[in-house]
């Protein structure tokens, strides 16, 4: 790990959280992400199972962890699976954790190794008639590729067809949704090196530099920063690339005259950061780019303003929509008699600005949580109004993370000193070209 160890209490507060939801008479299991194979003898990258991840702080392969909150051991309560280690995995993979660290770590005293789970568990289940499975329920993922979760839910279905088997998810939807004040604090690290990259990348931009070299400067920054890399991939989207929403071929030269949208940030332990920032690539902006950025830009301190507790999000993002849509008629990119008579139900401004203003944020990039509740303090979103403008050839997105309170939202971009004004850009690009 690149991280400090994180206090054990936060694992141990999340567990306590999770097991409070549980039904009585019940046992829930949550396995860690497969290691997937990428061709030939190597791997893809391995990432911890985020919900495991959430429960025991264990950034490890192979491990399980087992809630029973009602079983008459007070032992068998809280029980944590880890790899076996051995010289030969020692020497070809490395460090894995002892019993001894795991317990350290994660808070749960009873550790055992996972090879002994298939020995435990029908002893365990013999106690209780509700099992919880874990699965990657998000409403913006279907995937065909049958993962631990799949295979697992199906085998324990099939060896105990008279349990009753329930949803972990929905509980841990709304669990991880409210971030605890440990969380908070690795997030905005993960914040303040995000911020340290675009310091680095507005010095580091002029004509003639190409898009990965730009990437190259963000990583850069976050490896030497102690970040675990990228919370997701970078996108460096020069002219009329920033119209492509997910652009990450990263592979143009930046020129003369264009904007470079930016939309990347930094995983520290485990925990992402989300920023967006459209700079001028020659340092200036063009007095119609500079009115786009700030009609963008007061959508956005708009919408960072509604995002208080009580908020509904559906209700939310049509607000911000009807903001967008007024920046839009005084840009002159709508008509406001069209605007009048317009299907309500397939808005106008969507022409510009297609995407959603608000997502969850936390140990994901798009993180859970239930979009049907209303918002309360102590979650993370991002928000990152947009407007894209393919004839004449520029998207401006600007993106924050924000902290919701129970007294105003607390920009943690703004915390960590981001640039974020049109003219505060411009001065920092023009100061690193007077000094080079």
């Amino acid at each position: 790990m690149k991280y400090d160890r994180i206090d054990a209490q936060l694992w141990a507060h999340n567990r306590q959280r999770f097991s409070a939801r549980m039904m009585d008479n019940s046992i829930a299991i949550f396995n860690s992400n497969d290691e997937v194979p990428r061709s030939a003898d190597s791997y893809h990258t391995w990432r911890q199972n985020p919900d495991l991840l959430h429960l025991t702080g264990i950034d490890q392969e192979r491990t399980i962890l087992v809630l029973a909150p009602n079983h008459p051991n007070e032992k068998m309560r809280e029980v944590l699976f880890i790899r076996r280690s051995n010289k030969h995995l020692a020497i070809w993979e490395g460090h894995k954790f002892t019993v001894e660290e795991a317990r350290e770590v994660s808070g749960i005293q009873n550790v055992k190794y996972s090879d002994q789970f298939e020995d435990i568990l029908p002893a365990m289940l013999f106690m209780v008639d509700n099992c919880y499975l874990n699965m990657n329920e998000h409403g913006r993922m279907s995937s065909n590729v049958p993962d631990k979760d799949i295979r697992f839910a199906r085998e324990m279905k099939n060896t105990y067809p008279l349990h009753h088997f329930h949803r972990a998810a929905p509980i841990m939807h709304d669990i991880r949704a409210i971030k605890h004040d440990i969380e908070i604090d690795l997030m905005q690290t993960a914040v303040n090196i995000t911020g340290k990259a675009f310091d680095r990348v507005m010095k580091f931009v002029k004509p003639g530099v190409f898009e990965y070299e730009v990437e190259a400067e963000i990583v850069h920054e976050f490896l030497r920063s102690r970040a675990n890399g990228t919370a997701y991939d970078s996108i460096v989207a020069s002219g009329n690339n920033a119209n492509v929403l997910h652009y990450v071929d990263n592979n143009q030269e930046c020129k003369d005259g264009d904007l470079l949208l930016m939309d990347f940030g930094a995983n520290y332990a485990n925990y992402a950061a989300d920023l967006s920032r459209t700079i001028p690539v020659n340092g200036r902006f063009t007095d119609r780019q500079r009115a786009v950025y700030n009609a963008v830009l007061r959508v956005m301190r708009q919408a960072t303003d509604m995002l208080r507790p009580g908020t509904l999000i559906e209700q939310y993002h049509k607000e911000v929509g009807k903001m967008m849509e007024g920046e839009l008629i005084d840009l002159g990119l709508l008509n406001k008699d069209e605007v009048a008579k317009q299907n309500p139900a397939s808005p106008l401004y969507k022409k510009y600005f297609m995407h959603g203003t608000s997502h969850f944020l936390g140990i994901d990039v798009h993180d859970v949580g239930n979009r049907r509740k209303p918002i309360e303090a102590g979650m993370v979103f991002t928000c990152e109004p947009g407007l894209y403008i393919p004839e004449e050839g520029f998207g401006i997105r600007i993106e924050n993370d924000i902290l919701v309170t129970n007294d105003k939202p607390i920009d943690l971009m703004d915390v960590a000193g981001v640039p974020i004004e049109a003219e505060h850009i411009e001065e920092v690009m023009n100061a690193a070209k007077l000094v080079s």
